[in-house]
C-alpha cells in the first residue's frame, strides 16, 4: 500500500453538486504534516475557507471545514475524499460531504489535482 502525501500539492474543484459552493475558480493548497492534513481555499463563490483532517494509510482524508462565501455566510462541513491517481500520476479526489450548518444537505464533488 503506497502512502499517498499531499503536502504542497494544489487542488482545483471540477465537480460539485448543485447545493455546494465550490466550482472551477476555487483552488485548495494542502499541507500536510504526518496524517494531519490542512488547507486554505477560495476562489469562485467562496471568499476563503480553511480545512482540516486525518489521512488514512490509503490516502483517505476524513476531515471539517469552514469557509465565508462571497455573501458574507459563514457555513462548516465534514467531508470524506477517496483519492484516485490518474495516468499522468497526479491525483483526483472524490468527496462525500455534507453542511454541518444552514440546511444540513450532503453532496459529491470531485476536485483534481494542478500539475
Amino acid at each position: 500500500m503506497n502512502f499517498i502525501n499531499y503536502h504542497n500539492k494544489s487542488f482545483r474543484a471540477v465537480s460539485n453538486s448543485e447545493n455546494g459552493q465550490t466550482s472551477e475558480e476555487t483552488i485548495f493548497y494542502y499541507k500536510q504534516e504526518g496524517n494531519i492534513l490542512t488547507a486554505k481555499y477560495s476562489g469562485g463563490a467562496i471568499k476563503k475557507g480553511h480545512l482540516i483532517g486525518l489521512v488514512s494509510e490509503d490516502g483517505v482524508i476524513d476531515m471539517r471545514y469552514h469557509q465565508i462565501d462571497i455573501e458574507g455566510n459563514l457555513r462548516t462541513g465534514k467531508c470524506k475524499s477517496i483519492p484516485e491517481t490518474l495516468e499522468d500520476g497526479s491525483l483526483r479526489l472524490h468527496e462525500s460531504w455534507e453542511w454541518t450548518s444552514d440546511d444540513f444537505s450532503k453532496g459529491t464533488s470531485v476536485i483534481e489535482e494542478i500539475i
